[in-house]
């Protein structure tokens, strides 16, 4: 049964979340509009007509430019430099929205995936086991997303190296579903402190157990600021991570 809800005004959201995937140029790089709508409403409206460009310190701009009427705007030559400050201006109705961030590196996924056929809590379920390198001489922050064919959505999860400086990370992927044959497809983000306070926040904010991005991520504001009018502000975050990926077949 639905229930009558009250809806707000539409507010604009900004998906801006650069990813460099390690061996490749990180050239192509898309970030999408949409506004925010109703609960029961299967999709997010698309934004058009805005002007988008991304410069790095020493001033080079990268434009992106709209697939007409798609509210995804396409860079075909960015440039990503692990530890390198950028800067999103998004013009939109006479309006100004910025934000900075720095592109954070990642290590490699190790290639010794490991795999138990009585894993989870309970011994019943079927678990992979993962791991990547820390580095001790940093603070580091990672987000991790794992596809597979038993979720609908991608399984996320933000996580620090505070009690594991310089040590080799392992991470566990589990479901009493999972059978011999099925693909499992693992990204591990480099995010900064700020987006990994800000994903926790969403992840509480959407209630949601496999990701936020089923739901409408409720009132969490991320780094992007409206410079023409503060309390007209936009969802979303402006990131630049390097991304480690690794596919594994489930074995018998």
């Amino acid at each position: 049964m639905k229930v009558d809800l009250e809806t707000a005004a539409p507010k604009l959201v900004i998906d801006a979340s650069i990813d460099w995937i390690k061996g490749t140029t990180g050239n192509e790089q898309k970030i999408k509009l949409s506004t925010t709508t109703g609960y029961y409403s299967p999709a997010f409206p698309t934004v058009s007509g805005a002007d988008i460009v991304i410069t790095n310190s020493t001033n080079t701009a990268f434009s992106f430019i709209e697939k007409p009427g798609t509210g995804e705007y396409i860079c075909s030559n960015f440039h990503p430099a692990i530890g390198e400050t950028y800067t999103l201006k998004v013009i939109l109705n006479e309006e100004i929205y910025t934000a900075s961030e720095t592109c954070i590196g990642v290590p490699n996924i190790e290639n010794n995936i490991e795999q138990n056929n009585k894993g989870g809590f309970g011994g019943d379920e079927v678990e992979i086991k993962y791991k990547y390198q820390d580095n001790g001489n940093e603070e580091n922050y990672y987000l991790h997303r794992i596809l597979s064919p038993v979720s609908v959505f991608p399984e996320y999860k933000a996580q620090d190296d505070q009690n594991s400086q310089g040590n080799l990370m392992q991470e566990y992927f589990s479901d009493k579903d999972l059978k011999a044959g099925d693909a499992i497809n693992i990204r591990l983000y480099g995010i900064s402190r700020r987006y990994y306070d800000y994903f926790r926040k969403l992840l509480a904010a959407s209630g949601a157990e496999n990701g936020p991005f089923q739901t409408t991520p409720g009132s969490v504001r991320g780094n992007i600021i409206n410079q023409t009018h503060f309390a007209n502000y936009a969802y979303g975050y402006f990131r630049l991570s390097e991304v480690a990926v690794k596919d594994y077949t489930i074995q018998k």
